[in-house]
């Protein structure tokens, strides 16, 4: 299976937190098939709304909630 990654970010409640304020309004960026594409797009994006400390991107390993059973035993 390919390492997927997705990239995707909006306004949170708290900074901290992933609570995601208006889930309509999430900025889908992409699934990459690499761990290094998904962290330049995640850094892009996080750098371009670095002064609004309620923004926020993440990236999701979605092959690691695809097959759970390897565990951390799979690469990034």
């Amino acid at each position: 299976m390919s390492k997927m990654h997705l990239v995707f970010g909006g306004r949170v409640k708290d900074p901290q937190g992933l609570d995601f304020v208006d889930l309509e309004q999430v900025h889908l960026v992409g699934l990459f098939p690499d761990y290094a594409g998904a962290l330049d797009a995640w850094r892009s994006n996080a750098q371009r709304t670095v002064d609004d400390a309620e923004m926020k991107y993440v990236v999701v390993h979605l092959h690691r909630l695809l097959e759970p059973e390897l565990g951390d035993q799979a690469p990034r």
